[in-house]
């Protein structure tokens, strides 16, 4: 049966329906070739070649971005006076109306998702799901065994929340020590104010991690790339 042409259009952000009927009525849009003038046809979008002003279509209704988010950056869509990351994303991704998954604050690098996926998007965010996020962290002060036991049974912050058990790796405990941490959870500023509540300040923060997903280590600074299969499963293997 196949899905109408006009909705495929629009599913890849080319317009409304009445938008998208005016660009087919002018001859501007091809199917196998040829020249379509009926919004209402029915096609397989993932078979037929589909062609606006002779630029081939790739139909996909979803995308899934892997971002190394540099600091200065914000985690939103929009922002009137400060750089976003849809911002570092190449204008041909914009059709599709990516979002930051969650956020990272704005000094914090590191692996950040976008996707147009509101399903997957609010499975990983739910508080019930306790997606495991692990950092990596400069910490001024030294780190020590009674931190770890400390993380490991909850730490109560500022403003009197507890947070759930976090796993506190130790790499070098120093004046400036560094540290991965991995939480459960995705409280406003957790890692820096669960730090603060032990005596110890975050001078430096990456996110490494995402569930089973790893930052990409070729990614640099302010790249990005598309979730190959094997990474987009490992995204959803909570």
């Amino acid at each position: 049966m196949g899905k109408r042409l006009d909705k495929v259009l629009s599913n890849m952000g080319y317009g409304t329906r009445k938008e998208i009927k005016s660009i087919i009525k002018k001859g501007r849009v091809k199917v196998d070739e040829k020249v379509i003038k009926d919004s209402s046809m029915h096609i397989d979008p993932y078979e037929n070649h589909i062609e606006i002003d002779g630029v081939k279509l790739v139909y996909r209704e979803v995308v899934y971005i892997m971002m190394n988010k540099p600091q200065g950056v914000i985690s939103a869509t929009f922002d009137s006076r400060m750089e976003t990351v849809v911002d570092l994303l190449d204008p041909a991704y914009h059709i599709f109306e990516p979002f930051p998954v969650g956020r990272l604050d704005k000094d914090t690098e590191g692996l950040l998702i976008l996707t147009n996926d509101g399903k997957l998007s609010h499975e990983l965010l739910s508080p019930k799901k306790h997606v495991p996020k692990t950092y990596y962290a400069h910490i001024e002060g030294i780190v020590d065994e009674k931190d770890q036991i400390a993380f490991k049974n909850g730490v109560t912050l500022e403003d009197g929340y507890k947070t759930l058990p976090a796993e506190l790796n130790i790499i070098k405990g120093d004046e400036i020590s560094e540290i991965e941490l991995t939480i459960y959870e995705g409280k406003f500023h957790q890692v820096k104010r669960m730090f603060e509540s032990v005596g110890k300040k975050v001078t430096y923060l990456k996110r490494i991690a995402m569930g089973d997903l790893k930052l990409d280590k070729d990614l640099e600074l302010g790249e990005y790339k598309e979730l190959t299969q094997e990474e987009l499963e490992k995204l959803k293997n909570r």
